[in-house]
C-alpha cells in the first residue's frame, strides 16, 4: 500500500473516473438502437462500442475527439448491422459537455483539493473538457488533452508529456500519484511509465469492461477503491493518522 501523505499532486482521468462516460454515450447509443428496433441493454452497446474508439483513436492520432466518437459509432452501428445516419452520429460526437459527472465528484475532488495539486491527463478535446471542468465545479492546476499532445491514451506518448509538465508546477516524478478508472488507458501506461497508480473501480458491481477494452496484459494498481469518496475517505484518514 502506498503512503498517500508522500505525493504532491494527483492525476486523473476525466472520463469514467470523474464523469460518467459510459451513461453519456448510452444515452445516446440507446436512444439509437430503440429507433432502429433493436432491444439490445447499454452494457451490450458500451461492449460493442469499446474496441471501436480505441481502434479509431490508435490509428488516427490527432483526430479531434468529436470525430473520433463519430468513427467509432459508424464502425459499431455496422458491426450491429444496424443503420445510422449523419445526424445520429453528430448527436454522440457534440454529446462531450453534457455527459454528468458522479454523484461523488465535486465533493471528493474538493476533499482531495486541500492535499494535493490536481492535474487533468485527459483523452477528450478541450472544448469537452472546458465543459466538463465546469460540471464538476472544481479548479485543477493542470489540464492536458489528447488535442493538446496529439495522441491517445495508452500511448506512452500522453504519459510523456504528464511527466514533462510536471516542472511547469514545481512537481518531480515521484511527487505525482495518477488515479483512473480505466486499466487499459491509464494503468497499464501509467505503470510502464513508472508512476504509482489508484485504481477508482466505478464497475465493482457490474461484470464486464463496459465502454474500456480489456487490458489483455497483466497490470496491478497500488491501490483500489469502490468510488472517489472512498479513496478521499482513505487521503482524510492518513493525512489525519500524520498529523
Amino acid at each position: 500500500m502506498v503512503d498517500l501523505t508522500s505525493f504532491s499532486a494527483l492525476s486523473f482521468d476525466v472520463y469514467g473516473t470523474l464523469i460518467d462516460w459510459e451513461a453519456g454515450i448510452a444515452n445516446v447509443l440507446k436512444g439509437w438502437a430503440e429507433r432502429h428496433q433493436s432491444d439490445l441493454d447499454d452494457e451490450q452497446l458500451l461492449l460493442a462500442y469499446a474496441d471501436n474508439e480505441a481502434a479509431v483513436e490508435r490509428e488516427y492520432p490527432g483526430l479531434a475527439y468529436a470525430e473520433v466518437l463519430q468513427a467509432a459509432f459508424r464502425r459499431t452501428a455496422k458491426d450491429l448491422n444496424l443503420p445510422v445516419t449523419d445526424e445520429e452520429v453528430q448527436e454522440l460526437g457534440r454529446s462531450v459537455p453534457n455527459w454528468p459527472a458522479f454523484e461523488d465528484t465535486h465533493e471528493a475532488l474538493s476533499r482531495l483539493k486541500k492535499h494535493y495539486k490536481l492535474i487533468i491527463l485527459s483523452n477528450v478535446h478541450q472544448q469537452g473538457v472546458d465543459g466538463s471542468i465546469k460540471r464538476m465545479a472544481v479548479d485543477f492546476d493542470q489540464v492536458n488533452t489528447a488535442e493538446q499532445i496529439g495522441s491517445y491514451k495508452p500511448n506512452p506518448r500522453n504519459f510523456e508529456v504528464l511527466l514533462e509538465r510536471l516542472g511547469d508546477l514545481d512537481l518531480e516524478k515521484q511527487q505525482l500519484l495518477h488515479v483512473a478508472q480505466s486499466l487499459f488507458h491509464d494503468h497499464v501506461p501509467g505503470k510502464n511509465a513508472g508512476l504509482d497508480t489508484i485504481w477508482i473501480n466505478r464497475r465493482y458491481n457490474r461484470p464486464g469492461w463496459g465502454a474500456t477494452p480489456d487490458p489483455q496484459v497483466g497490470v496491478t494498481p497500488d491501490a483500489e477503491y469502490k468510488s472517489l469518496a472512498d479513496f478521499a475517505d482513505a487521503v482524510d484518514d492518513a493525512f489525519a493518522d500524520k498529523a
